[in-house]
C-alpha cells in the first residue's frame, strides 16, 4: 500500500490530523498535508509545529509538504487520510477533481455526513467511486492529545482488506502505540458516531450535578443502546464490547480531553446550545451526530432514549434538567 518514499495525503489540520502526521513522519513516511489556515501552514513549514492544535508537538517538516490546494495534495499520493470534522467534509472535498478511485482512502473522521445521513466510508464509496477493498478506518480508543504526548495508546485499523489492514498496522505502530485489527467497518463507524452523542449526555449529567453512581449507569445504558443499533444491522460481526467500540465510548465519556463531554458540561451548567458552541474551540461532532442518529434510529425502529434526550435538548430547546430527570426513570 505505501512505503517510506511514497506520499500519504492528509486532509484536515486539527488535533487528530496533527497526531496522525506525527505518527506517520516518525515512521519516515512522507506526508502531503492539506491545510487551509495560512498561519498553520507557515508554522508547519518554518517551525515544524501546528500553531493552532497540539502546539507543543514537534513535527518532521523535512518530509512534510503543505498546500491549501487539495488536488495538489492528493494527486501524487497513494494513500489519502481524511481527518476533518464530518460537518465540513463536503465543503473541504468539493474542490477535489483528482480521482480517488486508484487511491487507498482511510477515514479518521468520527462523525456522519450531515444531510446525507450516511457514514463517511459509504459517502466516499458512493460519491468518489472508491472500491470497497480500497477503504478503511483508523480509530481509537485514544485522544489526539495523548498521542501527541507519546503516551501509551491503542489504535484500530478497520478494513475488509486483510493485506491493507496489515500495512496499516505498520504505518501507525509506534513504540507507544499498539494497532489492533478489525473488519467491522459498519459497527466501528457507527460506534464512533454514537459515542460522541453519549459523551454529551455524560457531560450534561456532570454539569447538572449528577454523581459517579448515576454516570456509571448512564454509560452502561449508552453501551446497551449502541448494541441495539448494531442488532438492527443484522449479522453477528458487530461487537459492541470491542475496544474500538466500548473503549472509545468510555474514553470519550470520561476524559477531560473530550470536546463532546465539555460541550454537554456547558449545557448542563446552564449555557444555551448556541453559547456552548461558541465557547468551544473545536467542533463537537456529537451535535451533528444527534440529528443523524435520530433519523437512523427512527428508520430502523431502534429504541434510543439517551440519544433522543440529547436530540431534544440540542434541537428542540428542551430543558436539560427536565429531560435528564425524565431519563432517570428509563435507565436499567
Amino acid at each position: 500500500m505505501i512505503n517510506s518514499q511514497d506520499k500519504c495525503a492528509i486532509i484536515g489540520y486539527g488535533s487528530w490530523a496533527t497526531a496522525i502526521v506525527k505518527i506517520l513522519t516518525e515512521n519516515g513516511i512522507h506526508v502531503s498535508w492539506h491545510i487551509l489556515n495560512a498561519d498553520v501552514q507557515q508554522s508547519v513549514e518554518t517551525e515544524g509545529r501546528n500553531c493552532r492544535y497540539l502546539r507543543d508537538v514537534d513535527l518532521n517538516a523535512s518530509i512534510i509538504e503543505v498546500s491549501d490546494d487539495i488536488n495538489k495534495v492528493v494527486e501524487n499520493a497513494k494513500v489519502v487520510i481524511l481527518a476533518m470534522p464530518s460537518a465540513f467534509i463536503k465543503k473541504v472535498m468539493d474542490p477535489l477533481t483528482v480521482s480517488l478511485s486508484d487511491k487507498f482512502v482511510i477515514s479518521a473522521v468520527k462523525g456522519i455526513v450531515p444531510d446525507d445521513y450516511i457514514p463517511v466510508i459509504d459517502y466516499i464509496i458512493t460519491h468518489y467511486s472508491v472500491p470497497e477493498n480500497q477503504v478503511a478506518i483508523i480509530t481509537g480508543p485514544s485522544h489526539a492529545e495523548e498521542v501527541g504526548l507519546s503516551r501509551w495508546s491503542y489504535l484500530t485499523a478497520v478494513s475488509r482488506n486483510v493485506e491493507a489492514r496489515a500495512q496499516m498496522v505498520e504505518m501507525f505502530s509506534r513504540p507507544y502505540i499498539r494497532v489492533m485489527e478489525s473488519d467491522d467497518i459498519e459497527g466501528v463507524e457507527y460506534a464512533a458516531i454514537m459515542k460522541n452523542i453519549y459523551a454529551i449526555a455524560v457531560g450534561m449529567a456532570n454539569g447538572l450535578g449528577y454523581g459517579d453512581n448515576f454516570v456509571a449507569v448512564l454509560i452502561a445504558n449508552c453501551a446497551a443502546e449502541m448494541s441495539r443499533m448494531f442488532e438492527s444491522f443484522g449479522g453477528a460481526s458487530h461487537n459492541a464490547l470491542a475496544s474500538a467500540c466500548l473503549g472509545d465510548l468510555l474514553v470519550t465519556c470520561y476524559s477531560s480531553y473530550s470536546r463532546n463531554r465539555r460541550f454537554g458540561l456547558l449545557i448542563g451548567r446552564g449555557c444555551s446550545v448556541r453559547s456552548a458552541m461558541n465557547e468551544m474551540t473545536m467542533i463537537a461532532e456529537g451535535y451533528y451526530a444527534a440529528k443523524c442518529i435520530r433519523h437512523t434510529s427512527a428508520q430502523r425502529n431502534v429504541q434510543m432514549p439517551i440519544a433522543d434526550m440529547v436530540y431534544e435538548v440540542l434541537y428542540n430547546g428542551a430543558s436539560a434538567r427536565r429531560k435528564m430527570r425524565e431519563l432517570t426513570t428509563k435507565l436499567k
